[in-house]
């Protein structure tokens, strides 16, 4: 029996991972679009915020920030510094030790060298380079510091190399050198234009050891290493001007005993020359107790240097901002698999939105589809459903026709019907006649029978919603785009043999489509204009002369403007009396019609009060005082009511 083995999943994305689903985020996005803000606005704030299941790019911000947080408290970048006085230290007491109990001369000479070694660890590790040992564990001690600051620095500048150097043999050095001279050979055939992906492959197979990053060719391998080297760079500056020298002359001293140094320094000057875009100078401010070596002090400012471009790409907060800025490789360098996953899920979310056919335009400027305003029209509806604790209801009448719900019986076909056909009895028909000579079932006219549907009276359905100023100020704006969408979706897809027409006013009037009303936005214009709201009522009512009238108001305040002679708004508060004349004389003319108005009132005001009394005391209509937060379910029962009565 073989054994089982319990890990990690790592071929790819989890594919346990929920789904996100594109349509609540379609849902989501179009909550802000009715709240006021536009289609491009609304997307950004939703891949920022993330959607049920899915983690947006605040999530990701936060965590950048934490990481950085860590990496800023993880030690003291001179840590390498301190480990080579320590060992220096332990090295010459060791001498000492093996020096005090001997009388001769020689021990005295030895002794007094070693009084005289400079206080800089770098000079004094280029005097004792050629000194002879009495105590072999100085001996030891020493060489471990000539290997720690070789290793160290071959780390600084090749991450990794610390452990491919742990043999410290001088075989070990040579397959380091030939490793820098391949390199550059690739770098001065890349220069001619000679260099061939095949030789960076037998590159990766001879010293992939050297690169645990596994870079896939040489563009890639440069960016590391200079990433690396402008990390050591900035890391330098973030010492003091003594530490500075210190470390930059046992930098070089450790390179020169090793052959490195010319190499190695090429190396930075290439590698600064292909990306003079990388931050190159600039001190990081790294702090704790841990002593960092040189190596892991590189890392974690490499590492600074990767946060901060994620933290600005994250942000999105320069213009022309696109989630394709956000480097996938550094979000999974920096924040592990799952969070590159996310920022994968976040663009395919993005991408679906637009494949799906919900939104369309440039990146800067979005628009809803026909497609998205109707969902966010079955959204907004369902949301007022549900807060009226109801579902729609049907108006019917005895005799059948084209519109209603199925009654269960079908007739023939005449040209000209539109009801769905009856595919169970056509296909009975043929077959009751049956196949022909080939024996093949044919359809003929006479075969077809369509769905007999109850019949529902037509109506002209006309809401008019107060856009003003005061709407906003009195948080009303969001309640009344989702009524008017509600409305317009319920008319749409449960009466549609019905005419309705949305009208939006504040110092004018205006219809609105579906769309414009959904991207309506903000802006602080003063006037209730319902005087050209009402006219272009009437003019909606006009051409439907055999549906039911059905007018519906939305307001919070008394009339305020109207519409001159030469087709210009005039505003005045308080209203001028004029403006309260032409808004009762298309009252009046409203209900010469027929049409009887429903005005919700959303605001406890003694002069909107009076207002519409004086309406329905002349109109024969009625008023209806409702929450806001169920604005919607109000007015959708209304119409339900009237038509269901109807």
């Amino acid at each position: 029996m073989g054994g089982f083995r319990y890990g990690r999943y790592e071929d790819g994305p989890d594919p346990l991972r929920p789904p996100y689903d594109v349509r609540a985020a379609l849902d989501e996005l179009g909550r802000s679009v009715m709240a006021g803000s536009s289609p491009t606005r609304a997307l950004r704030d939703l891949l920022r915020r993330g959607t049920r299941g899915l983690a947006g790019l605040d999530d990701l911000l936060r965590r950048v920030r934490e990481r950085g947080r860590q990496l800023r408290s993880r030690g003291r970048l001179d840590g390498v510094l301190a480990q080579a006085r320590r060992l220096l230290d332990q090295a010459v007491g060791q001498e000492r030790a093996v020096l005090f109990p001997d009388p001769g001369d020689d021990a005295r000479l030895r002794e007094r060298e070693l009084d005289e070694l400079p206080s800089d660890p770098a000079a004094a590790i280029r005097r004792l380079a050629d000194y002879r040992w009495r105590s072999p564990d100085a001996r030891e001690t020493f060489e471990r510091l000539r290997d720690l600051l070789r290793r160290e620095v071959l780390d600084a500048q090749f991450r990794g190399m610390k452990q491919a150097l742990a043999g410290g043999t001088p075989a070990d050095l040579r397959r380091v050198r030939a490793m820098l001279d391949a390199l550059h050979a690739m770098l001065d055939a890349d220069d001619r234009g000679e260099h061939t992906q095949a030789d960076f492959d037998r590159f990766l197979a001879e010293f992939g050891d050297f690169f645990p990053e596994n870079p896939r060719d040489l563009d890639e391998l440069v960016d590391l290493l200079a990433r690396r080297s402008a990390a050591l760079q900035r890391l330098l500056d973030s010492l003091t001007p003594e530490q500075r020298a210190e470390l930059l002359e046992l930098s070089r001293q450790a390179m020169r005993e090793a052959g490195l140094d010319s190499a190695v320094q090429r190396l930075g000057e290439r590698l600064r020359a292909r990306r003079p875009d990388l931050v190159w100078s600039g001190g990081v401010d790294v702090s704790g107790e841990a002593e960092l070596g040189l190596g892991d002090a590189t890392t974690a400012v490499a590492e600074l240097a990767d946060l901060a471009e994620l933290e600005e790409a994250l942000g999105q907060g320069y213009a022309g901002a696109r989630l394709d800025d956000v480097d996938a490789e550094a979000v999974r360098r920096v924040l592990g698999r799952s969070a590159a996953e996310d920022l994968e899920r976040l663009r395919e979310l993005e991408r679906e939105l637009r494949d799906q056919g919900y939104l369309s335009g440039s990146r800067n400027r979005l628009e809803l589809t026909p497609k998205a305003v109707r969902r966010l029209g079955e959204a907004a509806l369902r949301d007022v459903l549900s807060a009226s604790g109801g579902r729609p209801g049907a108006h019917e009448a005895r005799a059948t026709g084209a519109a209603g719900e199925p009654t269960g019986t079908s007739r023939p076909w005449r040209f000209g019907d539109e009801q769905p056909l009856d595919v169970v009895r056509t296909l009975s028909n043929a077959a009751r006649r049956g196949a022909d000579r080939d024996g093949r079932l044919r359809l003929r006219p006479e075969d077809f029978e369509v769905t007999e549907t109850e019949q529902r009276d037509a109506a002209a359905v006309c809401l008019l919603v107060d856009l003003s100023y005061s709407m906003v100020q009195r948080d009303l704006w969001g309640a009344a785009k989702q009524t008017a969408m509600a409305l317009h979706a319920l008319v749409s897809t449960r009466f549609p043999q019905d005419a309705v027409q949305i009208v939006g006013f504040n110092d004018h009037a205006r219809v609105l489509a579906p769309r414009e009303l959904a991207e309506l936005s903000l802006k602080p214009v003063q006037g209730t204009n319902l005087h050209h709201a009402l006219l272009l009522a009437g003019r909606h009512l006009d051409r439907h002369p055999e549906f039911e009238p059905v007018v519906l108001v939305v307001t919070d305040g008394e009339p305020t403007a109207h519409l001159e002679d030469d087709g210009l708004p005039y505003f005045s508060y308080p209203p001028a009396r004029r403006t309260t004349e032409l808004t009762l004389a298309e009252v009046d003319r409203m209900t010469r019609r027929g049409a009887r108005l429903t005005v919700f009132s959303l605001a406890d005001d003694p002069r909107l009060e009076e207002f519409v009394t004086a309406l329905v005391s002349r109109n024969g209509g009625r008023t209806v005082r409702p929450d806001p937060d169920r604005l919607g379910s109000y007015v959708v029962r209304d119409l339900l009511s009237r038509r269901s009565r109807r």
